[in-house]
């Protein structure tokens, strides 16, 4: 009997509308009031910096995915650029756990956008939330894609209305771009930036569907560095426009931001606003969903976790077993996602975390794999080392400076945890 695989359906704007899809989410619609309460009038500089930061990861991801366009996509590079099997499941580990998290945090999102709209119970809705969206998961990535492609498109929109209602309002306000909350010095702008980061999460899951992406060795590469471009470029205008329009100060009150901006100018545009948001915070949780579950076959695939986790469904060409899964791990974890400030960036730090190692594994594979076919390189090289990726280990492992002690407690637990987990399978 032959073995069922993943069904290779995504094309390059496929795969593009997915990695904007996941990174326009939910973050920029709820955590950019919290970020300008920390870096006020200056907000903008920090969604610059995280901009740099990512893009020095996510070139990383563009060359190695290139070389080895496989699922658990962080797992197979530390894998391949140091050798241990161990080191490589931890840093997948991590990685899963602040998707899980992250999913938990935006399904109340959507529950406290739809509640508001048509009322009931908030754990309720972001548990069927969950569910819907994991038997979506399940029926195909195709159709998955479709429903991605289309909220995109509507949460994007948002985003630009944000920047054209902004144009009437800069110049006639006297908002100083450089101005710094009170006794807030650069150590706000990074305070911001470790925060925010959370809105630029996403790009790397795209390595993490190759298996479904024809002809990955190519379409990934390009498709990470067009979905970061447009997400960044959007970013940085809609930070601008909406401190010139209300100020840091009612933004960072604000439970709805950019519902505010807009209303400010619109307001007959709150509902537009809060079904738009329902669209970018569901989008979110069906790509977390999605990637998760890959991850979860990669490893599985890779003989790192049971073997039923890889196992694919003969007619839609998902793994139906670690959809499962994922969709009950995130139900199970709903309870930690009240407080969208300590989640977010709980999953901000296991994912610089996870991106500092795939930053190093690039260098490392840069003169452990000399000969190996790479249809993306990254720019900028003094020989064989990568500059790039070398201020991307650099600036991650700064942000790591940038979290509270309980946070990093939380993360050394998590991790011992794992630890036991991978020993358990892999006697």
């Amino acid at each position: 009997m032959v073995k069922a695989k993943l069904h290779r359906e995504l094309t390059l704007w496929d795969a593009t509308f997915y990695g904007v899809g996941i990174i326009l989410g939910a973050g920029i619609y709820a955590l950019i009031g919290t970020g300008a309460g920390i870096a006020g009038n200056m907000l903008w500089l920090s969604f610059i910096i995280a901009a740099l930061i990512a893009s020095f990861t996510g070139l990383s991801y563009a060359e190695l995915s290139s070389m080895y366009p496989r699922e658990a996509a962080e797992f197979v590079y530390t894998k391949k650029a140091f050798g241990r099997n161990m080191l490589a499941f931890l840093v997948e580990w991590v990685m899963i756990f602040a998707a899980i998290i992250s999913v938990a945090t935006v399904a109340f999102g959507f529950a406290g956008y739809f509640t508001h709209l048509f009322g009931g119970d908030i754990m309720w809705t972001a548990t069927m939330l969950v569910i819907a969206l994991s038997v979506l998961n399940f029926i195909g990535i195709k159709e998955s894609a479709r429903f991605n492609t289309i909220a995109t498109l509507i949460e994007a929109g948002g985003l630009v209305l944000v920047v054209i209602v902004g144009l009437f309002f800069i110049g006639n306000t006297n908002v100083d771009y450089f101005e710094l909350p009170a006794g807030v010095g650069f150590h706000g702008i990074l305070m911001a930036t470790a925060l925010i980061f959370f809105a630029y999460i996403g790009f790397e899951d795209v390595a993490n569907i190759a298996e479904e992406v024809k002809n990955p060795a190519r379409i990934v590469p390009k498709a990470l560095v067009l979905a970061l471009a447009i997400s960044t470029v959007l970013y940085i205008l809609v930070a601008i426009a909406a401190i010139g329009i209300t100020g840091w100060e009612k933004l960072s009150a604000s439970k709805a931001p950019l519902t505010d901006v807009v209303t400010h100018a619109i307001p007959q545009a709150s509902l537009l606003m809060s079904v738009i948001a329902l669209f970018a915070t569901s989008n979110t949780v069906l790509i977390m969903l999605i990637v998760c579950s890959r991850m979860l076959y990669g490893m599985s695939s890779q003989h790192s976790l049971p073997k039923a986790l890889s196992k694919i469904h003969p007619k839609h060409g998902t793994p139906y077993v670690s959809v499962a899964v994922v969709g009950l791990l995130s139900i199970g974890s709903l309870i930690l996602g009240k407080n969208i400030k300590t989640v977010a960036l709980l999953t901000d730090l296991g994912i610089f975390i996870a991106y500092f190692f795939v930053n190093l594994s690039l260098l490392v594979l840069r003169y452990r794999v000399k000969d190996s076919k790479r249809p993306f390189k990254v720019p900028g090289n003094i020989g064989k080392f990568s500059v790039l990726a070398f201020l991307g280990v650099v600036t991650c492992g700064l942000m790591l400076f940038y979290f509270e002690k309980e946070l990093m407690m939380f993360e050394v637990v998590l991790i011992a945890v794992g630890a036991i987990v991978y020993k358990a399978f892999n006697r």
